[in-house]
């Protein structure tokens, strides 16, 4: 057997080909909702905490703070396995995909929720007082004159937290979730072949090519300059 044609029948074997690309399509489908909800949640929490971060609470603060600092200190994978064996210990039975979406979720929102307060931060006083002194109150001068520059200022960073957080679902393999991951790990070790993990590899590059290509595009777009 030639190098080429043992390659070929290690890494790409058409019965296996035909027997699991199916079942990495509906993996594949999995990844991308999981994916879509965790985005979706993390950003719009991760927003909220720093909005409600303005307002200078000093209590909440500090719980924001240290939320913030325990999720991105802790590694994704230590979280996923802290939620899912550990809250049923307290009564709190979820599934394995609902406990993936949730601490993806609080990771994306702790990245998210620092990046935006950045983002608020670096709008100069200045632009505070010249819209207090025109008559708006503190949300008014946040809602159209803070935020509209300091939301530019934070895309690219978003894009990038939100490329690494979608790669993370690949973490769901450890507690069952049906992911591109897990469904091409579990066939090769069926099968004994690398076939359904070469599958794998070609479903993640479908998956996220476009979307590194969509971040490149949008780092472009809006460049870190002050608005």
């Amino acid at each position: 057997m030639s190098g080429l044609s043992l390659f070929l029948d290690t890494f790409f074997r058409l019965d296996l080909v035909e027997r699991y690309w199916l079942d990495v399509v509906f993996s594949m489908i999995v990844t991308i909702k999981v994916a879509v909800a965790v985005i979706f949640t993390g950003l719009a929490v991760g927003f909220a905490l720093a909005l409600i971060r303005s307002f200078g609470i000093r209590p909440v603060n500090v719980i924001i703070v240290i939320f913030s600092d325990v999720n991105r200190a802790l590694p994704p994978l230590v979280l996923i396995l802290l939620a899912y064996f550990g809250l049923p210990s307290l009564g709190i039975g979820l599934s394995n995909i609902t406990v993936l979406w949730l601490v993806l979720s609080c990771v994306l929102a702790a990245f998210s929720e620092e990046i935006f307060w950045a983002g608020i931060l670096s709008i100069r006083k200045g632009q505070w007082e010249a819209a207090r002194s025109t008559g708006l109150t503190y949300f008014q001068a946040l809602a159209w004159v803070v935020l509209p520059q300091a939301l530019r200022l934070t895309v690219p960073s978003l894009t990038n937290r939100t490329i690494v957080i979608i790669k993370n679902t690949a973490l769901g393999t450890v507690i069952g979730v049906p992911e591109i991951l897990n469904v091409s790990s579990t066939a090769e070790s069926f099968v004994g072949n690398m076939t359904p993990l070469t599958l794998g590899v070609i479903a993640f590059l479908i998956l996220f090519v476009p979307i590194l290509a969509l971040g490149r595009w949008i780092e472009t777009r809006f460049k870190w300059t002050r608005a």
